[in-house]
């Protein structure tokens, strides 16, 4: 059996013991025989350390995999089956600034949606697609599994733009199949969700459980709020109450959508208390994350992991990769182009749905028409992604601007205006192609 050399970009990632665990419990399937960590000099430090971990527990697993890291990306790419992308440019530093600068005008503050999901695309598109530059260049048949966020943009980014075989990956929607399982007191894989929309904008609108649709016996008592796997949102209580409401069971990212206000105000509280954005509350985490990944009798992915808010990452994402390599057919819920599968958006935009998943990669399902109650949400949203898309790549502030007044989170334009310059300035060491004259 042929081994398989996986390349992880953003090797420093506090992520990466998660993701390792996933290649030790898939060993036999999945013959990974080379291991690389690829990351910049700023995090030399924190990939060093994931190296010398998961060297420990490949040798706890009594495994023969090579692993190394280094900073040069381009050498580590060459012959990669699959590259897996986790990296934040500018770092938590820079997560920090997109969540301040909203909630200092007036919106939501937050890292994937809203001004901050904008600012955190804009800095983001340009280098994945030098990534993928390299891949297409030294790695032309390797698979690229990406969870860098926002994913869905980063994605459609890639399928846009490079002609390099991509998948989008998020842990939300097997988070929200578990949290359904546990409502009708069976296991996951009893049940069958379907789920459509946009990466952080999906709804789940069917629950299968032997040949019956539970979603309705689910909605009514339910206390599916996301409150045990996303560990990085506050809660609202009326969201429940609204799911019932439109017959849907929503990601926990669709109450910075339908409660914004109540969202912000959690937000301000936060940092009126001295807990800070989320992201000063990451920092903290990963400051004992890394001080405990250093300890040389650790071998295994560390309980505090869980705080970091990945949970099932690794399931996903490395089950994704088996019905890939292994030819499987299995279903899974990942970001793929549309092609017709969602009937009220593009057939060339990136969506979040039911795909079949085998080694011709990601087929989406039919889903037909989005359901009333959230397609002119959806839609705009999706408008939003295609003009941060082409601003991202042109250096456009026009269809940066118009980006910005088709995202809900923000729309006013004089408002918008203000924040896009601010975004620009804070960002301008990697935003170059906004400032050609300077």
């Amino acid at each position: 059996m042929k081994g398989l050399k996986f390349v992880v970009i953003g090797g420093g990632s506090s992520y990466t013991p998660e993701l390792v665990e996933g290649i030790i419990k898939k060993r036999d399937t999945l013959p990974v025989s080379e291991l690389i960590l690829v990351d910049i000099e700023e995090g030399r430090e924190k990939v060093e350390i994931n190296y010398n971990l998961v060297k420990r527990m490949f040798k706890k697993e009594k495994m023969q995999t090579k692993i190394s890291f280094t900073l040069d990306r381009k050498e580590a790419l060459k012959g990669a089956d699959f590259v897996l992308s986790q990296f934040r440019v500018g770092r938590l530093e820079a997560r920090a600034r997109d969540e301040r600068i909203p909630l200092e005008r007036g919106f939501v503050g937050q890292e994937t949606t809203g001004a901050g999901g904008f600012a955190k695309a804009l800095r983001t598109i340009p280098v994945i697609l030098d990534i993928c530059k390299d891949i297409e260049e030294v790695a032309k048949d390797a698979w690229l599994i990406n969870f860098t966020n926002p994913a869905g943009i980063i994605t459609e980014a890639v399928n846009k733009y490079s002609n390099v075989k991509v998948i989008g990956l998020c842990n939300v929607p097997i988070n929200m199949k578990y949290d359904a399982a546990e409502e009708l007191g069976v296991s996951a894989e009893k049940i069958r969700t379907e789920i459509m929309g946009l990466n952080h904008l999906s709804f789940v609108t069917k629950v299968m459980l032997n040949g019956e649709n539970k979603i309705n016996e689910i909605l009514k008592g339910s206390k599916l709020d996301g409150k045990d796997t996303m560990k990085n949102i506050e809660k609202i209580d009326d969201f429940e109450e609204y799911n019932k409401k439109i017959g849907l069971i929503s990601s926990p990212y669709l109450q910075y959508f339908f409660f914004p206000d109540k969202m912000i105000e959690k937000e301000l509280k936060n940092i009126k208390d001295g807990k800070g954005t989320r992201a000063v509350q990451v920092m903290k985490i990963e400051k004992t994350l890394f001080e405990k990944y250093k300890d040389v009798k650790l071998d295994i992915k560390p309980k505090e992991l869980e705080e970091r808010g990945g949970a099932r990452y690794s399931e996903i994402a490395i089950n994704l990769i088996d019905s890939i390599y292994n030819n499987l057919n299995n279903e899974y819920v990942v970001n793929v182009v549309n092609n017709g599968s969602i009937v009220d958006l593009p057939e060339n935009v990136v969506v979040e749905v039911n795909c079949i998943v085998n080694n011709e990669g990601a087929r989406p399902l039919h889903m037909g028409h989005l359901p009333k109650s959230v397609k002119g949400l959806i839609q705009q949203v999706k408008s939003y992604e295609e003009y941060t898309i082409e601003a991202a790549v042109e250096g456009n502030r026009e269809k940066a601007l118009i980006a910005l007044i088709n995202n809900p989170l923000v729309r006013n334009v004089d408002k918008a205006e203000e924040l896009l310059e601010e975004i620009l300035n804070q960002n301008k060491k990697y935003l170059s192609n906004f400032f050609k004259e300077d």
